[in-house]
């Protein structure tokens, strides 16, 4: 989503950000900042990698609601009294009551498909970005097969937006967890993008930018395959190297 802004004198489009109260059962539980569309995904997307649901959730149909509000119609899985929560286009959740809360516990992935190097560099440029096109102010998330075939996208201002409309939309769907499938990101590698990508259950993980140092001790723990700097024709690979058919000449 985007709209009309002018800036000396130019006409230029720029990203839609609007908040999202996620609430359930009537009580507001976050508050993120995210580009509309494919709420429902996103509600499910976060739930679920927050441990706080563990299938597809039921959402309350009311015209009355607001459009910047999803519902869900519960129950959770335990009472998430104790942990606080509030996300932003930028970090993602924010604000947990305790060091201890930031983890969610996660079984190691599985084994997994093993791809050659060259595919994984091959993956940004296969995610279908049209917003970041219109606009340069979108992140974007893409699950792909073994062969490099784009399953789903979503783009979002917010990186881990993005990825929770992904495990979202697979949620709802049924296809979860991902083992056998490749999740590529548009931006760096962050500790939560990891630590949802590990409670989906995708073996491996690409990034066109930088992983932080909990991210890559995150993956290594998970079992998980981790890939940065995926462009110019080249991938690091930090984590997970077995799935990785080195192909370099």
């Amino acid at each position: 989503m985007h709209a009309a802004v002018v800036h000396d004198g130019v006409h230029d489009e720029v990203a839609v950000e609007e908040p999202l109260e996620i609430a359930v059962e009537g009580r507001p539980l976050a508050v993120t900042m995210r580009t509309p569309g494919h709420d429902e995904e996103l509600a499910a997307g976060f739930l679920y990698g927050e441990g706080l649901i563990e299938r597809a959730p039921r959402f309350v149909a009311d015209p009355a609601l607001a459009a910047n509000r999803v519902v869900v119609a519960g129950p959770l899985r335990r009472d998430p009294a104790t942990r606080r929560f509030y996300t932003t286009s930028s970090c993602g959740v924010c604000g947990k009551g305790a060091l201890e809360e930031v983890a969610v516990q996660a079984a190691p992935a599985g084994p997994g498909p093993r791809v050659p190097r060259r595919l994984l560099v091959a993956l940004p440029e296969r995610l279908r970005q049209p917003g970041f096109a219109r606009t340069g102010g979108l992140h974007a998330t893409g699950l792909f097969d073994p062969r490099g075939e784009l399953l789903l996208a979503r783009e979002d201002v917010g990186r881990h937006n993005a990825m929770d409309k992904v495990v979202g939309r697979m949620l709802l769907d049924g296809g979860l967890p991902l083992a056998g499938r490749l999740l590529c990101v548009s931006g760096r590698l962050s500790f939560e993008l990891v630590q949802k990508a590990a409670v989906a259950g995708a073996p491996i993980l690409v990034g066109v930018g930088a992983p932080t140092s909990l991210a890559v001790s995150l993956a290594a723990e998970q079992a998980m395959t981790l890939c940065g700097f995926a462009r110019e024709g080249r991938v690091n690979v930090y984590t997970g190297a077995e799935r990785v058919l080195d192909d370099r000449a």
